[in-house]
């Protein structure tokens, strides 16, 4: 017989995923039943491993895209002519947006430097990324450069995940809607528990840019984020330290094996598990720490920002034509009319 499940702390409670992402699904369907039957955004993903949970995540994408009305194609290739099928969809007309399911080569090193899989997220073109991985939406988010265009008029789009947790502390009330946009984290502390390139460090900077001190918590370093600057955390401060004073606490290790002690969690806090693995245990935290809210999935709140990026994409380039880089201004604008012949 099952142990009785402990009553929640006062004011302690999880938050759904389905909850948070609800709102953003309303808008979306409204958004592509606004659009022509022919004229509804595309996204391609491309798949070029034999990752079971890369096809279910692809297969979940489609799902979900067709219910709220926009096209999704899956294209199978082999990793040999990954490069050649990513250059056909970013000369497309017809595709809006583009993910390719990694890791695909590991840490291979590219002839171009770096690593194989790096040298693929740069190759997506800044028309068409929608997971906002490629140099140039890396180089706008760290910063804080938030359109595309001298006119500002066109919106960056963001890392799927990174932006999830933002919708999800903007939901959660943990953004105070008083300060001006940039601001509303100002003396909102926040650590966040593995820096990978694609979560833990642009979540921090995102962070930071809006005005947060954060905490980036790694395997063997720990820096502190504030807008525009990182740098080490003072020599012998530990984790435990550093989460108990967080209002935020994101917990991204891949590893069933990592758990974080709920008793560091302080009262009042918004903790969110974006691993695949839970890096806690959520009965004791619900049921320890009073006024605590948990979020222990994000994907339906990430799917729902993929499904966002590709309408901003959609927005911002269908129709445009060849852009061209302004250097003086550090942005891009469509190609004069004389130009795209």
């Amino acid at each position: 017989m099952a142990a009785p499940q402990a009553e929640n702390a006062p004011g302690a409670r999880k938050v759904t995923a389905d909850e948070i992402a609800r709102p953003f699904v309303q808008e979306i369907q409204e958004a592509t039943a606004e659009l022509p039957q022919d004229k509804r955004p595309k996204l391609v993903g491309l798949l070029a491993n034999d990752d079971p949970a890369a096809r279910k995540y692809a297969e979940w994408t489609g799902k979900t895209f067709r219910r709220d009305g926009m096209e999704f194609e899956v294209r199978q290739v082999q990793t040999d002519d990954l490069e050649q099928a990513l250059e056909e969809a970013n000369l497309d007309q017809s595709v809006s947006g583009i993910m390719i399911y990694y890791p695909v080569f590991g840490n291979r090193p590219s002839f171009h430097g770096g690593s194989y899989d790096d040298a693929l997220r740069d190759s997506v073109s800044l028309a068409k990324d929608v997971e906002g991985l490629c140099h140039f939406y890396r180089r706008t988010l760290y910063r804080n450069q938030r359109y595309v265009d001298a006119d500002q008029a066109r919106k960056c789009v963001l890392p799927c995940t990174p932006l999830a947790v933002v919708k999800i502390l903007e939901h959660l009330g943990a953004y105070d809607d008083q300060h001006p946009v940039g601001n509303r984290m100002t003396g909102k502390v926040v650590t966040i528990v593995n820096r990978s390139e694609i979560v833990g460090r642009p979540l921090a900077a995102m962070l930071a840019n809006d005005g947060a001190t954060v905490y980036s918590v790694d395997i063997d370093s720990t820096y502190i984020f504030s807008r525009g600057k990182v740098e080490p955390v003072p020599a012998g401060t530990t984790t435990e330290e550093l989460v108990r004073k967080s209002e935020v606490v994101v917990l991204g290790v891949p590893s069933d094996s990592y758990k974080m002690d709920p008793a560091w969690i302080k009262e009042g806090a918004v903790v969110v598990n974006v691993a695949s693995h839970k890096n806690i245990d959520e009965g004791a935290l619900l049921s320890t720490r009073p006024g605590v809210r948990f979020v222990p999935q994000v994907g339906k709140v990430t799917i729902a920002m993929l499904e966002r990026n590709l309408l901003r994409l959609h927005k911002n380039f269908d129709g445009c034509g060849r852009l061209v880089w302004d250097s003086a201004l550090n942005c891009v604008a469509p190609a004069p009319a004389s130009e795209k012949a």
